[in-house]
């Protein structure tokens, strides 16, 4: 049986809507990875690809804390469905928090990577190098997108517009949050595993 997309309340149809937007753009993103991941696998035959390069170990941590804050998505939704607004609000800054956090162990990791010798450009670049801050940069950048969504989920969760029965945009953030999480853990593998 095929389901009627234009059926249903005018609310409905909102809510239909917007979660295919939000599909449609990761869907987008997906093949926007799967480019660059391509382009890494392309370029890994030139003769000045780097084979000695490693990820810094404190990456093993960004994949830890990225986890944790979705389970800290996961348990602020459950709060909310149970009515428990005040464990709402501390679960989502937690996940705010380990978001920002997850931004600056990137960051500590790019350093570990320039005091190694490896740049992003410049005379002393290497290409594989020049590929995994790429990729990781764009990446921060989507993980920057999801903090601003986490805010304006905190900021209506503050003003009470959401409740157990009108969770739709707390829903939206948490599947684009979820999303974010799990491209960093296929980029973390495909970078570790991928020579």
């Amino acid at each position: 049986m095929i389901m009627d997309l234009t059926q249903g309340s005018i609310e409905e149809k909102n809510s239909r809507a917007k979660k295919m937007m939000l599909y449609f753009g990761i869907g987008s993103l997906i093949m926007s990875f799967a480019g660059l991941t391509s382009a890494f696998i392309v370029s890994s035959s030139r003769p000045d690809w780097s084979e000695n390069l490693r990820l810094p170990n404190i990456f093993f941590t960004s994949v830890f804390i990225i986890i944790v804050s979705s389970i800290t998505f996961i348990i602020a939704k459950r709060a909310l469905s149970k009515g428990n607004r005040q464990a709402t609000t501390l679960f989502l800054v937690l996940t705010f928090i380990l978001g920002s956090v997850f931004i600056y162990v990137q960051l500590l990791g790019f350093g570990e990577l320039m005091a190694e010798g490896f740049y992003l450009t410049g005379p002393t670049s290497d290409p594989k190098a020049s590929y995994i801050f790429l990729i990781a940069f764009v990446h921060i950048l989507h993980v920057i997108a999801g903090l601003i969504c986490l805010l304006v989920v905190i900021y209506n969760h503050f003003k009470q517009k959401y409740s157990p029965k009108a969770m739709l945009g707390f829903e939206l953030a948490g599947t684009f949050w979820h999303f974010v999480d799990a491209l960093w853990i296929y980029l973390f593998l495909f970078l570790y595993f991928m020579k």
